[in-house]
């Protein structure tokens, strides 16, 4: 068995700071968007992923694989935005037990009415305290751990959200 590669005080502080950043952004970011927009990240996650589609609609399981959610903790929050008008459930054409989420009238116009507000927070607590050259150091090391992890999905039982 290796010997543990324990962190230096250089990698401790860089762990640490992205972890604390994180918690924080997500915070802040959360309460805004629930407070100027009435929506929660998942709604939010929900509805820009149906709004980028051509026609509102995607598979429940692919928009669960996109979230990194289980199928059945995606369709218990997709029962809670049904009841508010959100998003409709289609029964899937080509396979009986699946499922197709739509985005309605109601969802396009919450995700259209919230997204200048979001993004105007994204730009204020991360965007616009960076250099440029920070900007692409942050999408360039971003996408290496994203590309690294792959399709990698939280088990059900060990999903962090839960």
């Amino acid at each position: 068995m290796d010997a543990t590669r324990w962190l230096d005080e250089r990698e401790d502080r860089a762990w640490r700071g992205y972890r604390r950043m994180r918690r924080l952004l997500d915070l802040e970011l959360a309460r805004e968007l629930t407070q100027d927009a009435g929506l929660s990240e998942a709604d939010y996650d929900v509805l820009s992923d149906l709004s980028e589609t051509p026609q509102g609609r995607l598979r429940l399981r692919e928009l669960a694989d996109r979230m990194l959610w289980s199928r059945s903790r995606l369709s218990h929050h997709l029962t809670r935005m049904q009841q508010r008008g959100l998003v409709t459930r289609e029964e899937c054409a080509d396979d009986a037990r699946g499922s197709i989420v739509v985005l309605t009238p109601a969802g396009r116009q919450a995700i259209q009415s919230a997204a200048p507000g979001h993004v105007a927070a994204v730009r204020r607590h991360l965007i616009d305290l960076l250099t440029p050259a920070e900007v692409d150091a942050l999408g360039a090391l971003t996408h290496r751990v994203v590309d690294h992890l792959g399709g990698r999905t939280p088990h059900p039982r060990h999903d962090p959200e839960a």
